[in-house]
């Protein structure tokens, strides 16, 4: 009987704190795609609400897409064991738009938000392409240099990725003890091309980095980050 209510406490608390992870993370997320969407908004003056292609009734709606573009976007990236890729983006600054256009990454959403406002918004390939080339590349260069700021505690990379891997890249950290210096110390690794510390070889922290994002692209999976994008809209 003891045991039985020992078990039954023990799974509570598991589920208690398994609760408790579940609500960071959807904070997480929040606070990401809120301040995602905030800066979209920020530069969608002149390609969007000034464009006299897009009528102004679509104008939060175009926002929103594209906000879904680079969030969903920079977590595709990473579930596909793109982790380097998207280091090397960030950290290549985001002042010089020639070289955020000449980036696969960069390109494929721009491709994917053109695409979005053709077939959602009936623009023309020529306006679709005009704008998606104008405010994704703004967007992520702002992006890039916000989270490379240290005065602005909006923006981490560390944060970014916590949001995108459901917190796995916090607890990579934490296992491989990154000597205090939390997850930027983790992710120098890359760019030095050094091995992680307790074992852990960079290939293991991609692997598991992709595999975080994947468990929340199948958790988001319909209208997911679209639907959280959503409720900014006035």
């Amino acid at each position: 009987m003891l045991g039985s209510l020992n078990q039954n406490s023990l799974h509570s608390h598991k589920l208690s704190i398994y609760s408790l992870a579940q609500n960071i993370y959807h904070y997480k997320i929040y606070t990401m795609l809120k301040e995602l969407f905030d800066l979209v908004k920020g530069n969608a003056t002149e390609s969007v609400v000034n464009n006299p292609d897009v009528p102004n009734e679509h104008n939060e709606a175009v926002v929103a897409e594209a906000t879904n573009t680079v969030a969903s976007g920079l977590r595709n990236v990473v579930a596909g064991g793109g982790v380097q890729s998207l280091l090397s983006l960030f950290g290549s600054g985001g002042s010089d738009k020639k070289s955020l256009l000449s980036n696969p990454i960069v390109s494929m959403m721009m491709g994917h938000f053109a695409g979005k406002l053709m077939n959602k918004f009936n623009l023309n390939s020529s306006q679709a392409n005009n704008l998606s080339g104008s405010l994704i590349p703004n967007v992520l260069g702002n992006l890039i240099n916000k989270t490379n700021d240290p005065n602005n505690s909006g923006f981490s990379l560390e944060k970014l990725l916590g949001s995108i891997t459901g917190g796995k890249s916090d607890e990579i950290a934490e296992q491989q003890g990154s000597g205090g210096g939390g997850l930027q110390d983790l992710l120098k690794q890359f760019t030095g091309g050094g091995q992680g510390s307790g074992g852990g070889g960079l290939m293991d922290i991609v692997k598991s980095l992709a595999g975080g994002a994947q468990q929340q692209q199948q958790k988001n999976g319909g209208g997911g980050l679209m639907d959280i994008i959503k409720g900014f809209m006035k």
